[in-house]
């Protein structure tokens, strides 16, 4: 995944640095001074040209054989599957608001990225077209990838969070005499996401949870109530509800996902070989590329 993302949003840098040369032609006959020796916008043309010209019209050449190749086989991305990609990427940089500052550090916008996306999209659903999706083939990915598919050890946990110590020994104390979980976490915990559904945390990994939380939620039995565990966030007493232990799925059990993910690594894998010969198929003229090598 991070290949892909990595692939996605080159495309997308190079389109901007286009717009970067194209944005500079339309200005004075000028963009700076230095005392009276003034800065050209062909000097700076020219400099743009020489540090990202070849890449940037290699890209531009790449897009526009991909975008004829998919109109040829008629091979289209929806806004959907679209949306879905930003999506991974999103939660690849953290959430949406790091990944538009990522954007943002190189001069794109999720527009640009989108834009983007869209031809990969398409590459990769006329790459997937040529792969072996044989069962056979399928299954080899997952004896060889058969770690990336075990499931960690996790627990199902409700909780009830208080922001002093007295509150705290006072809730555990009413435990203690038979007090109703759900009803008490209802009544007295401050963490508003849960404790209307009783403090229910459902299932996480060791992860998923700060280490004092997890030390202690792991260290329980089914149905075992903690004591007063202090946390960041306070205070929580901590009821484990279910446990599941580590372990690695049959192929049969997630042959969906291992299909996805072979797919996936595929694409990844076949991806530039693809467009070299795909490129090939077309009548591509390089001025550009031409005019550098009589340069040389």
């Amino acid at each position: 995944m991070k290949k892909k993302v990595a692939v996605i949003i080159s495309l997308a840098v190079v389109i901007v640095v286009a717009g970067a040369i194209y944005f500079f032609t339309k200005k004075n006959s000028y963009i700076a001074k230095v005392g009276k020796v003034e800065i050209t916008q062909e000097a700076l043309n020219q400099a743009l040209n020489t540090q990202y010209g070849a890449a940037t019209a290699t890209t531009l050449i790449q897009n526009e054989v991909i975008e004829q190749e998919a109109t040829k086989q008629k091979v289209t991305a929806t806004t959907k599957e679209i949306d879905a990609q930003v999506a991974i990427m999103a939660t690849q940089y953290g959430g949406e608001e790091a990944l538009e500052e990522t954007l943002k550090s190189s001069n794109m916008t999720l527009a640009d990225l989108k834009k983007n996306i869209k031809t990969y999209v398409k590459a990769s659903k006329m790459i997937t077209k040529t792969v072996d999706t044989s069962d056979q083939a399928i299954k080899a990915y997952y004896e060889t990838n058969k770690d990336s598919f075990k499931t960690e050890a996790q627990v199902k946990a409700s909780h009830i969070l208080v922001a002093k110590k007295a509150t705290a020994t006072k809730v555990k104390k009413l435990l203690d005499e038979g007090g109703d979980f759900a009803k008490l976490a209802k009544k007295y915990s401050t963490d508003s996401a849960n404790k209307q559904d009783g403090g229910n945390l459902g299932y996480f990994t060791a992860s998923d949870m700060v280490d004092e939380f997890s030390t202690q939620a792991f260290a329980l039995e089914k149905g075992d109530i903690s004591k007063p565990i202090k946390t960041e966030y306070g205070y929580h007493i901590i009821k484990v509800t279910g446990k599941k232990v580590a372990s690695t799925p049959t192929y049969a059990a997630v042959k969906t996902a291992v299909k996805a993910a072979y797919i996936d690594a595929q694409i990844n894998e076949q991806y530039a070989t693809w467009l070299t010969a795909t490129t090939k198929k077309y009548n591509v003229k390089n001025t550009l590329e031409t005019a550098t090598s009589t340069e040389q």
